[in-house]
């Protein structure tokens, strides 16, 4: 089997790559204007917590829009589906913050390494679990 990458593919590819980067980029934006914290400021200041918990929430947003993207019947398709996926991973994100500000909203920013696994761990299952519901 020989693929030939043509203008088509490339536009396609850059499309479709953009359409899911654009999804990610305004899910995380989300994800920090409704946390209690900042978390760039945070992982700027080596705060372990917040990294872990970004990087859990930014691979659970990719993996259901891999998903997404790669069994799209068409762009919009792919855009209509990353966006229920992001949807889904900000009604996670908000679950585990519920359940980590149980013990006092300031976790995450005490640097609890455990609350910042515990949330990326959320995130990822649900990325996962999305990821596989998504696909045909």
């Amino acid at each position: 089997m020989q693929y030939v990458i043509n203008g088509h593919s490339f536009l396609a590819f850059c499309a479709f790559a953009g359409v899911g980067l654009l999804i990610l980029l305004l899910a995380i934006t989300v994800v920090t204007l409704v946390t209690p914290h900042k978390e760039i400021t945070l992982i700027r200041a080596g705060n372990k917590a917040a990294g872990v918990g970004m990087a859990g929430a930014m691979i659970g947003l990719a993996l259901p829009l891999n998903a997404v993207i790669s069994n799209s019947v068409s762009l919009l398709d792919a855009a209509i589906w990353g966006g229920i996926a992001a949807v889904m991973q900000l009604v996670a994100f908000g679950i585990s913050r519920a359940i980590i500000t149980r013990r006092g909203p300031d976790q995450i920013d005490a640097g609890n390494e455990a609350a910042g696994w515990f949330s990326a761990g959320v995130a990822i299952a649900v990325g996962l679990v999305n990821s596989a519901a998504m696909v045909p």
